[in-house]
């Protein structure tokens, strides 16, 4: 594991008028290790995420990469400083090639304008292949493929355009037992790289469990516990999972009624 984090985010506020979405998080993300993100409803991730991809600017704190302290003012400066996003919906056209929809809007153009298809057929099928999908035909529709494969082709495509945190939003969400098998075994794939850091936000306990090095728990907003796995207990877990709730407190709610 890495000496130093990629990225650090210390006290970071997020305030939409006078709702405060985030209230003070801090977390550090390694090269080599997978950082799941957990939290209910509410807790605050998405908001986080958005902020680290550059889609918020923060009300206060600081984020830091390689040491340094950035600025990210849109997704595109995010992007520049190796934050590659994947969001739940991929932003990846079913109509289009798996090759169009890998270069889309980076697309390899010759002197006169000309698309280098043959190019981008090839290179489309080496970056899926490095993480694990073998695509024989890059020139099927995105549409023709499984869950599993479409969120591997948005992985690969953050990777090859220089993400070297990489942030993964519920992608083994709305999937089937299978096809959540193949992103898992993608991440891992990737972890094993040793050079890309990855924040990995999910709802499963169990997927969290089978790829995660390093767990941050947010409930409204707060980091209510964080630790690296070995650290923290299934019991723990459950309870930070939860909110930080503990189960004798429900059922004294619950028999109070």
């Amino acid at each position: 594991m890495a000496a130093q984090p990629y990225m650090r985010v210390e006290n970071l506020v997020k305030r939409f008028g006078p709702f405060t979405a985030l209230g003070g998080v801090t977390l550090e993300v390694y090269p080599g290790e997978v950082h799941a993100l957990l939290g209910d409803n509410g807790a605050g991730k998405s908001t986080l995420i958005k902020t680290l991809a550059g889609v918020h600017e923060p009300t206060e704190g600081q984020i830091f990469i390689e040491g340094q302290p950035v600025n990210f003012r849109s997704p595109r400066d995010a992007s520049n400083a190796g934050i590659g996003t994947v969001y739940q919906d991929l932003a990846v056209n079913p109509l289009m090639s798996v090759t169009r929809n890998f270069f889309m809007g980076r697309e390899l153009t010759t002197a006169w304008g000309a698309l280098r298809m043959s190019e981008m057929d090839r290179i489309t099928h080496d970056e899926m292949l490095k993480i694990g999908i073998d695509i024989s035909d890059p020139t099927q529709a995105v549409g023709t493929m499984s869950g599993g494969q479409r969120q591997t082709l948005a992985i690969a495509r953050a990777i090859y355009f220089g993400a070297k945190v990489l942030i993964l939003d519920e992608p083994t969400s709305a999937l089937g037992q299978k096809q959540q098998m193949e992103v898992l075994k993608t991440i891992k794939r990737v972890n094993n790289r040793g050079d890309i850091a990855i924040i990995f936000i999910t709802h499963n306990e169990i997927h969290s469990r089978l790829v995660g090095d390093r767990f941050t728990f947010l409930a409204l907003g707060k980091v209510i516990g964080a630790g690296k796995s070995e650290d923290i207990s299934d019991v723990e877990m459950r309870r930070l999972m939860s909110g930080g709730v503990e189960m004798g407190d429900l059922k004294q709610e619950l028999a109070a009624i």
